[in-house]
């Protein structure tokens, strides 16, 4: 006789399976209450059952089954099939016509093969025009979101000038200190070694015409329209862009940038208005220092290589070039600065909680602002070809 246990306000008979010897055949007895609030009991057992050896013959009787709903029914057929599967002949008595359509149910369930979906055919046209329209939306965005940062920058500046924002000039001296000062050395040997490779190899090929003095205008010319600070801006994208992006993306991670809208400051206007404004005013001072580096490059190399005299390289240039010559290649610098500052603040403004977030948005500001500068550097030459300068 099963156990009666309380179960919520009905009373249910606890869910048994026992075994006997019937002959040849091992009689599996099923009774209580095989309901789905009870069989979780009962399946402990039901698997010890099935790892079992039983023999070649077994009959499952329900006959003392009282309720039955559909959880009971399946673990009732799971037991049948198991089972069966292991090379017994099972049957299945004492099901009442109450309880027949359930198992049959259940059959059905369990015969049924679940075919995957296929996945529908993708257009590869579509799938390449997505993928443009995706980046060209991604540019949209970038480009309002280097909008926000000036317009930001420039109404922090507006404030600072009128006297209703407290102007801080020991913060852009900081950061001049870590962009300018320190960035010296590499621009410096950077821009000698430069300018020393391009007179070997401009004085290499003219030696074949002659006209190996030219070298000096090859050098005047190149290293101070481009060269010079094109180079420059590009060291100062990797250099200074990336510790950019990694400070206030360091600061985003630790929540720092949300604590300063918190209380009330502009994060713009404390984190990125001094690192763009020391950006812009150095890389110009470093550009001059790359050309002064780059033509006293030439100069040594000329003289060792090509037995020109410093006197003769000075006069040479002087003819070269000219103010224009100078200001073609400084003028750039600005507008190149205040590219690698927008991108490396933009970028660290996106970093999210995690490291390898970071690192993502580190290396992006690199390679969008190297590129960036180059274009830039191309649209200058294509203006200045156009207006004849």
């Amino acid at each position: 006789m099963a156990d009666i246990s309380q179960t919520g306000e009905r009373q249910v008979a606890v869910p048994q399976i026992s075994a006997e010897k019937a002959g040849d055949a091992v009689q599996l007895a099923i009774s209580g209450d095989w309901l789905a609030r009870t069989v979780g009991s009962v399946e402990k057992n039901v698997n010890k059952t099935l790892n079992t050896n039983l023999g070649t013959a077994v009959a499952v009787d329900c006959q003392n089954v009282g309720r039955l709903d559909t959880s009971g029914a399946y673990l009732i057929e799971r037991l049948v099939r198991g089972l069966t599967e292991k090379g017994a002949k099972v049957t299945l008595e004492g099901v009442g016509k109450a309880s027949e359509p359930l198992f049959e149910v259940v059959r059905r369930s369990l015969d049924t093969k679940h075919v995957e979906e296929a996945k529908p055919r993708r257009n590869k046209l579509l799938d390449m025009l997505e993928g443009l329209g995706r980046w060209v939306v991604n540019v949209v965005q970038e480009f309002i979101d280097g909008l926000n940062i000036i317009g930001a920058s420039l109404y922090g500046a507006g404030r600072r000038l009128t006297g209703q924002t407290q102007f801080r000039p020991a913060a852009i001296v900081s950061q001049m200190d870590h962009m300018g000062v320190r960035a010296l050395p590499i621009i410096t040997l950077m821009s000698f070694l430069i300018g020393g490779v391009i007179a070997q190899q401009g004085a290499f090929q003219l030696r074949y015409f002659g006209a190996e003095i030219f070298v000096v205008d090859l050098v005047g010319i190149l290293q101070l329209r481009e060269i010079g600070v094109l180079l420059t801006a590009i060291m100062i994208a990797g250099r200074s862009g990336s510790a950019i992006t990694a400070e206030i993306g360091s600061m985003k991670m630790r929540e720092e940038v949300d604590a300063l809208r918190v209380i009330g400051l502009n994060p713009i206007g404390v984190l990125v208005f001094p690192r763009l404004l020391a950006l812009t005013l150095v890389l110009p001072l470093l550009a001059i220092v790359a050309d002064l580096a780059g033509i006293a490059g030439a100069m040594v190399v000329t003289y060792f290589y090509s037995g020109i005299t410093p006197e003769a390289f000075i006069m040479r240039l002087r003819g070269a070039i000219d103010v224009g010559t100078i200001l073609a290649g400084v003028i750039k610098a600005p507008f190149m600065a205040i590219i690698i500052g927008v991108v490396a603040a933009s970028e660290g403004l996106k970093v999210g909680g995690s490291a390898e977030s970071l690192g993502r948005c580190v290396t992006s500001s690199v390679v969008k602002s190297i590129f960036l500068v180059i274009l830039l550097d191309a649209m200058f030459a294509i203006f200045y070809a156009a207006i004849g300068y």
